[in-house]
């Protein structure tokens, strides 16, 4: 078997039989990060480390672990050239890691470039990209139309005014992308810009908040705002999942205690998250969008990331220690069977809880695609045969990219693709899965699947 060829991944004739029913079904992508203002404004990349590496943090925290500069990476004096070359003067030694596939299958799908990245060839290859990238057809909304991207759906807070999903509405690619509405910065009440953000909202809104309902109210006529542009889903990222049953009074009393600038207790930070994650619940519960729960990122631990760059910089971990069960229990019981629940976890040692929960909770909880560090051969691969024994694959929600680059749509989706199909042809090499029902289900976990469960 050769690197990237045609049974990459695909360890029998079974498997690649099956992927061959998949290979070409369209994407659909309920949850990225998509730079949609890049979309809309459609211009050609302006050479291979912006399409690559510049908004990347796992290519960053990859090439940083191999003693790349971060001038090399973050910093603004290193032309990108460099930057590219820095990468691929370490590229190599990054052979194991998903990233080395992802790069590579770029290059191979999207750009026709077979070349193996290394210190020799990296000029090469930037000259050769820089070509590849100037066509008409490596725009964006070509990109996209290319990758059969059939649906994704962004990553957008409350207050954004949603003006480049309104454009796109205009353009070849209408219909395609969608707004998520993901409200953590006004759930977050623990972090030091959580007061300006609430007076963002009150500008927005023309008005000042004086308790708890005042900012559901204000959120409300939000979520109606990006229900007007083709929201389908909210999207909520926590480390630990508090959703336990709070009273509105309880909330709004440290909301006012908050407002004042006051420091909080972790009792009261706890109930005022658990408040708000159950009103958006009822938003979405309202409109039959789907909530999806981000669980278990432990933001920004390495410091001098945190001090120098800022967040979201590659410094979050997972815990494996976190709680799930007894935080989110309230909520789940609250919303059975009236609320579409997708679990998502970054620790690949909470897989088996969330797949028990989404077991005792019937087809209302779905469990999400293996996420951020479990998004790989290996944990795709673990993450499906453990659904497989304990919960039911047929309702786990599909794949979603995740991706902050456009380029990444398609690759991740092979990958994800590729590894379903050689799990269900195993288990049909074993004698436990009769093959049209394996085909069946390869066919809706890479496809109709998230398709229906959005209501794309």
């Amino acid at each position: 078997m050769a690197f990237l060829d045609e049974n990459y991944l695909l360890s029998s004739d079974v498997a690649r039989g099956l992927y061959d029913l998949v290979e070409d079904l369209p994407i659909v992508d309920p949850h990225n990060h998509a730079d949609v203002k890049a979309i809309c404004e459609n211009r050609n990349f302006t050479d291979i480390w912006e399409a690559e590496g510049a908004t990347d943090h796992y290519v960053w925290e990859v090439l940083r672990k191999r003693g790349v500069a971060e001038a090399y990476l973050t910093g603004s004096e290193a032309t990108n050239e460099e930057k590219w070359l820095s990468l691929a003067n370490v590229f190599p030694e990054l052979v194991g890691n998903p990233t080395y596939e992802w790069i590579h299958l770029d290059l191979k799908r999207r750009l026709g470039i077979d070349d193996l990245i290394c210190g020799a060839n990296g000029k090469k290859i930037w000259d050769d990209s820089q070509a590849v990238l100037q066509r008409p057809e490596m725009r964006p909304q070509q990109l996209l139309k290319g990758m059969k991207v059939e649906s994704m759906c962004s990553t957008d807070d409350p207050i954004d005014s949603l003006e480049y999903h309104q454009a796109l509405q205009e353009s070849p690619i209408a219909g395609v992308v969608r707004p998520t509405f993901r409200p953590d910065r006004a759930m977050n009440v623990f972090k030091p810009d959580w007061c300006e953000y609430i007076g963002q909202l009150e500008e927005q809104a023309g008005g000042t908040y004086g308790s708890v309902a005042d900012l559901i109210a204000a959120l409300q006529a939000r979520h109606d705002y990006f229900a007007e542009n083709g929201c389908v889903a909210s999207d909520h990222g926590v480390e630990v999942p508090y959703g336990f049953k709070v009273s509105e009074e309880d909330a709004n009393a440290v909301f006012k205690k908050a407002r004042q600038g006051k420091d909080l207790e972790p009792t009261e930070t706890i109930g005022y998250m658990s408040y708000m994650l159950h009103a958006f619940g009822e938003m979405d519960a309202a409109k039959g969008w789907v909530f999806q729960l981000h669980i278990g990122a432990v933001r920004d631990v390495r410091n001098s990331l945190l001090d120098t760059i800022g967040p979201d910089t590659g410094g979050d971990i997972s815990n494996h220690t976190t709680d799930i069960v007894a935080p989110v229990r309230d909520f789940l019981n609250r919303f059975d069977d009236r609320l579409n629940v997708v679990l998502y976890s970054l620790d690949p040692n909470q897989q088996c809880t969330l797949a028990a929960l989404t077991r005792a909770f019937g087809q209302s909880v779905s469990l999400g695609s293996a996420w951020w560090l479990n998004d790989s051969p290996v944990g795709m691969r673990r993450q499906l045969e453990y659904i497989g024994s304990v919960d039911v694959l047929m309702n786990m929600a599909g794949m979603v990219s995740d991706s902050r680059k456009l380029l990444s749509y398609g690759s991740r989706n092979e990958m994800f693709r590729r590894v379903l199909c050689d799990v269900i042809g195993t288990m049909v090499l074993r004698g436990q899965v009769p093959l049209p029902l394996g085909e069946q289900l390869v066919k809706h976990l890479s496809y109709a699947r998230p398709k229906e469960l959005f209501g794309l």
